[in-house]
């Protein structure tokens, strides 16, 4: 399937410890460029991340952002006694040296650092968390640029299809242009009322029957379309082949045009080359 190089996701999930937020937007690029947006906290995850997306992704320029938001939860206070007694101890240690008999302010023994045992959160488990949310919003990029591939591949399927109408038309009409050709030149010569040197005569109509003979452009515009139709059908990442079959495609229109000898012929190469441009617009989108 044809997959865009454009697309946009969101993903949104809440954890115990923290609810997380990734927006991942992706636009066309020669090669795959990503960008990270993400809390200090989580800044170590980059590596993983970037290996991610080089699993999944071939092409683009990807900008990842992820927003934090830690969950306040309600949480029991743990006290280490054996050393909230220590200092209470020492706290009457040195109010007997200094002679007085104030009484230690419960408050200030619990600013004691290490009095208060804070609970830690498990930080293998936030990280891992947060690797499989985003991964989660990584497939649906995927997704996303899979559906908007879908639309380009029927854009360009549709101009293959007007660019073979084209070349089968121009084909059944070239008998025709010849002969047209030869005739024309026939009667010019029979106008001037000169002597002709017949030998002379078939010499220039073979080398001006050369000149304009386009069934070789024809040909090789015909094996680029089948050539580009297969592309479309392909799973892996077809772009910049594409793009290259584009180049091929207008090679052949221009030279088609350049050896035009009748009108109708040089308006098929026009819109030739519009229907080409049209599709060179649409493969710089395509993974």
């Amino acid at each position: 399937m044809t997959h865009s190089m454009t697309g946009f996701a969101r993903q949104q999930n809440t954890f115990e410890w923290a609810s997380l937020t990734w927006e991942i937007r992706s636009i066309n690029h020669r090669y795959l460029e990503a960008h990270f947006r993400l809390p200090d906290t989580l800044r170590v995850l980059e590596p993983q991340l970037r290996e991610v997306l080089r699993e999944k992704i071939a092409r683009g320029k990807i900008e990842v952002s992820l927003q934090l938001q830690k969950i306040s939860q309600q949480q029991s206070i743990h006290i280490d006694r054996e050393l909230a007694q220590q200092v209470i101890n020492a706290c009457e240690e040195i109010n007997q040296l200094m002679g007085k008999t104030a009484s230690v302010n419960p408050m200030q023994i619990m600013q004691w650092p290490g009095v208060i045992i804070e609970s830690e959160t498990d930080f293998e488990a936030v990280k891992n968390d947060a690797l499989k949310s985003f991964d989660k919003a990584v497939d649906d990029l995927i997704q996303q640029r899979a559906r908007e591939g879908d639309e380009l591949q029927k854009h360009i399927s549709q101009r293959l299809v007007k660019i073979s109408e084209l070349v089968a038309q121009t084909r059944e009409a070239l008998p025709l242009i010849k002969e047209n050709q030869h005739q024309k030149l026939l009667d010019k010569l029979a106008a001037l009322q000169v002597e002709i040197d017949q030998d002379r005569l078939e010499q220039e109509l073979v080398y001006l029957a050369q000149k304009s003979d386009v069934d070789e452009e024809l040909d090789r515009l015909e094996t680029h379309v089948k050539e580009v139709q297969n592309c479309l059908k392909q799973k892996k990442p077809v772009g910049r082949r594409l793009d290259f079959l584009m180049q091929e495609l207008n090679r052949e229109a221009n030279t088609l045009s350049s050896k035009a000898t009748v009108s109708d012929t040089t308006q098929t190469a026009v819109e030739l080359k519009v229907l080409i441009e049209q599709m060179r617009e649409q493969v710089q989108n395509i993974e």
